[in-house]
């Protein structure tokens, strides 16, 4: 077996994506739109593909329906370089199919089954592998499955940091039950580097400013957190520094789908290449920005080459 230098823990899905929709005007019956669109996504699936298109051995621990949209996400998978060894089937619950609109301004809008694969992937799913997993380790996203509760969350954490100097990036969806930022207490001194967006962090802290819930992150545990602050940029943060790294500017936003995904990617890219905090933030800031040009979570983006050109360019413009 190749030795992995990514493994990528979390949801795999397939995307059916229409935009722009104006979703005030649904009770009209139907809507035209200028595209609409089969794809593939999930948290875990578009980091992982993505990673591997910037040429890095991956590995997905994932979970997928036995029926044909399962089957399509693992030739996906397969296609782009990724390896499936650990990517689980099963007939207890359908492959999750999700229903994106994308509205004029990119932003976009799901429609989920929350009995679906993604909701499904477990403790001893995860725990299994981890052994054999590489010295970079991301779980995409915390409050995902609802059988990865925090206590869960917190032993998988534990079991990845058992080998030293093992890295654990850590992202997250919206917190589902109101978690907030004291219930992570235990889970948080376990991840060396934490990426959520601006709305995900005001949740878990009740408060809006992104430089304050970046240190109270840290505070809580966290070796790193990287704030992202959509067209913004992002805003990362440890015990000794605070950099904010704008982003890079596109012409036109078409979906934001797998944005946040996409800079996880470079980020992760990044770390794994040794680049300065700086840098990482750079080149994670540049992937998304290729991603928004496009529909469709992956879609956007097709080479190392391509985001390296903006990398460059932000580095130059200082």
């Amino acid at each position: 077996m190749v030795k992995k230098e990514v493994t990528v823990i979390g949801n795999s899905v397939v995307d059916v994506l229409a935009g722009p929709v104006d979703v005030r005007s649904l009770e009209a019956g139907s809507q035209p739109v200028k595209e609409t669109k089969l794809s593939f996504g999930g948290d875990a699936l578009n980091e992982a593909v993505l990673l591997s298109r910037f040429g890095k051995k991956v590995e997905l621990v994932s979970r997928l329906g036995q029926d044909e949209a399962g089957t399509r996400v693992m030739d996906y998978l397969r296609e782009n370089g990724v390896s499936v060894e650990r990517v689980m089937t099963g007939k207890d619950s359908p492959t999750s199919v999700n229903i994106v609109l994308v509205d004029e301004a990119g932003e976009r809008y799901f429609l989920t089954n929350p009995g679906s694969s993604q909701r499904k992937l477990t403790e001893e799913d995860v725990i299994r592998y981890l052994d054999e997993a590489a010295d970079l380790v991301s779980f995409a996203s915390i409050f995902v499955s609802a059988e990865l509760d925090i206590p869960a969350m917190e032993r998988v954490f534990q079991r990845v940091k058992s080998r030293p100097g093992r890295i654990l990036v850590a992202d997250m969806t919206k917190a589902k039950h109101g978690e907030r930022l004291d219930d992570l207490k235990n889970l948080l001194p376990w991840v060396d580097y934490i990426l959520p967006n601006e709305a995900e962090t005001a949740l878990l802290t009740g408060e809006q400013d992104p430089y304050g819930n970046a240190g109270k992150l840290v505070e809580a545990g966290v070796g790193c957190a990287v704030i992202k602050c959509g067209s913004q940029g992002c805003l990362i943060r440890t015990k000794q520094e605070t950099l904010r790294i704008p982003a890079f500017a596109v012409p036109e936003c078409v979906d934001t789908t797998g944005a946040g995904d996409s800079f996880a990617a470079g980020f992760l890219w990044g770390l794994s290449e040794g680049l300065s905090l700086a840098d990482c933030g750079r080149f994670a800031c540049a992937a998304a920005s290729c991603s928004v040009e496009c529909m469709g979570a992956t879609d956007g983006i097709h080479s190392l080459g391509q985001v390296m050109e903006r990398f460059r360019k932000m580095k130059a413009d200082g």
